[in-house]
């Protein structure tokens, strides 16, 4: 490998895969928010606007999901640190326009490592959440542009997407 690319941080010298030392970094506050997309036909969109599916209002189970979803993140994905999250927030965004529903999640911690991966795991958890309560009245609904909007703190600093 050149010295002037970039490493893998979860690969070890042998490119074997290995959770990142973290030991050495200073504790910063850290937060990261993600997105995605859950499309849906016009029946399935109106019953949860209107809350009228049978398993319940949808939104705030999906919300629910999220949260709990992103506390779990270290034991869903192998390499992922625990972290002692300080907040987390699911925000759902109904678009009439193409009967979808914008999912954005937020993660924050004072922690050695950052919390992109607990914002990309509540949204996407909250938006299969929707899928499953959903489903009965629309198989076809579709998960998209699951994206990392921005994220603060920590050695690398500031990302914020241009568009998404």
């Amino acid at each position: 490998m050149k010295d002037d690319k970039k490493r893998l941080s979860h690969l070890d010298g042998e490119n074997k895969a290995a959770m990142v030392d973290v030991s050495g970094k200073a504790v910063t506050t850290r937060a990261a928010t993600a997105q995605v997309r859950v499309k849906m036909s016009p029946e399935a969109f109106e019953a949860v606007v209107d809350q009228t599916l049978e398993k319940g209002a949808v939104l705030n189970v999906a919300q629910i999901a999220g949260i709990s979803a992103a506390k779990k993140t270290s034991d869903l994905i192998p390499l992922c640190h625990p972290l002692p999250l300080s907040q987390i927030s699911v925000d759902f965004r109904l678009q009439d326009q193409d009967h979808s529903v914008l999912v954005e999640a937020r993660a924050k911690a004072d922690a050695k490592t950052g919390v992109e991966m607990e914002a990309l795991v509540a949204a996407a958890v909250s938006a299969l959440t929707i899928y499953d309560m959903c489903k009965a009245i629309d198989k076809a609904i579709t998960i998209t542009d699951l994206v990392l909007l921005e994220k603060t703190g920590g050695k690398s600093g500031t990302f914020k997407r241009e568009s998404a």
